[in-house]
């Protein structure tokens, strides 16, 4: 991704679902006027979930996702079969292809069940449309062969998309035209040579949005800038890593949060990462704790997922825990194991993945918190970091 790209967690999310030779692979080819798919006469051509980010008119950027036949046999098939609905957790939308010369099966219904468990906004749509006699019934008929109707589904999906679109904000919400607000931004052997990492640049996208002025800042420097700033700052607002400090640094009516409980606001999981880290107190000797991340990166050596997280809940607590990492798309499907879920800021992954992970740990009755709560909660700072919000 380059660095005027919209970042994959902001796009909208589109997955391509149905039987095996509906020419779901044909329609998103021609939905995306690329060669996204492997399209072939035999069934289970495309074997894994395909993804493209792209511009596509009239969505705007978008993540496609093609995905594997859902009648999928075998031993492989049922893995296939897994990984199309792991698929189902992150799309905004999902637009299930029939065959329109056999139509609706069993298998296409238990799909539609499937999208309405998840409360997955859906199109149905009838391809091979070039085959039919009748296609004035009022469904949406295709043919990816022929290029027919495909516009329509474009403006079907976008139509479906705009219906669904919120004005959520990071913290734009929080300030005024012209007020001042600090980013405390670490440099340090794990901060990315030269730029600053996603939540960072997105704090600072929205507050420009909103006529505010950002002054960004080690915290090293936080204090000479409050003194030298000549205005008090409506807000500061952290690395996590550095809240501590910082937190002693910043008056008491200067109001101070995190990038990540922004994130958490954002992503919709504020009050149960709240709650989530509270139970940090309950917890036993022996207890698992999964310690999450939505990306893959190179970890450094003092790694906070893999190091400085597990150090700080030992300290804190005075207890020995057993600590499993996941990263990527790796998340576990079965939680009942874990005593917490302790999640990354989540900037790489959209709202819907995130709340289904955070569902998932609800449903196993596990509590579920990010890095930057349970950080505030342990250096006795959550309550202050969140009296701005509504939780």
């Amino acid at each position: 991704m380059g660095m005027n790209d919209t970042p994959s967690s902001e796009r909208l999310h589109i997955g391509f679902f149905g039987r095996r030779n509906a020419g779901k692979s044909s329609v998103v080819n021609a939905v995306t006027n690329q060669n996204m798919s492997l399209v072939s006469d035999k069934k289970g051509t495309t074997t894994d979930p395909v993804e493209k980010t792209m511009e596509l008119l009239p969505l705007g950027p978008v993540v496609i996702i093609d995905t594997a036949g859902f009648d999928d046999k075998g031993i492989l098939g049922t893995m296939r079969v897994e990984r199309t609905k792991a698929v189902l957790n992150r799309v905004d939308i999902a637009v299930l292809v029939v065959d329109g010369t056999i139509g609706m099966t069993s298998v296409e219904n238990e799909l539609v069940s499937l999208f309405e468990e998840k409360k997955i906004p859906y199109l149905i749509v009838f391809n091979k449309c070039d085959l039919l006699d009748n296609t004035t019934d009022g469904k949406i008929f295709v043919s990816a062969k022929n290029n027919t109707n495909i516009e329509l589904l474009k403006e079907k999906i976008a139509k479906a998309v705009n219906a669904q679109k919120s004005d959520k904000r990071l913290c734009g919400d929080l300030v005024s035209k012209n007020d001042f607000v600090v980013l405390v931004i670490p440099i340090d052997s794990a901060a990315p040579k030269g730029r600053i990492i996603l939540p960072q640049q997105q704090v600072i996208r929205d507050l420009l949005d909103s006529g505010a002025i950002p002054v960004c800042v080690r915290e090293s420097e936080l204090a000479d800038t409050l003194k030298n700033l000549g205005t008090k700052p409506k807000l500061v607002i952290t690395d996590s890593q550095v809240f501590k400090p910082v937190s002693e640094i910043v008056p008491n009516d200067i109001k101070l949060t995190s990038f990540s409980i922004l994130m958490a606001r954002y992503k919709g999981f504020l009050k149960t990462a709240v709650n989530g880290a509270r139970a940090i107190e309950s917890l036993n000797d022996g207890d698992k704790i999964l310690i999450s991340e939505g990306c893959t990166h190179h970890r450094q050596c003092d790694d906070i997922g893999t190091v400085k997280l597990p150090r700080l809940l030992k300290n804190y607590t005075g207890k020995n825990f057993e600590i499993v990492t996941s990263s990527g798309k790796g998340f576990p499907n079965n939680l009942s194991e874990f005593s917490l879920v302790i999640h990354c800021g989540a900037c790489m992954l959209n709202s819907r993945e995130v709340i289904s992970r955070m569902n998932r740990s609800i449903e196993s009755g596990v509590p579920f918190t990010n890095y930057g709560i349970a950080i505030a909660y342990m250096r006795g700072i959550l309550d202050r970091s969140i009296e701005m919000f509504d939780v």
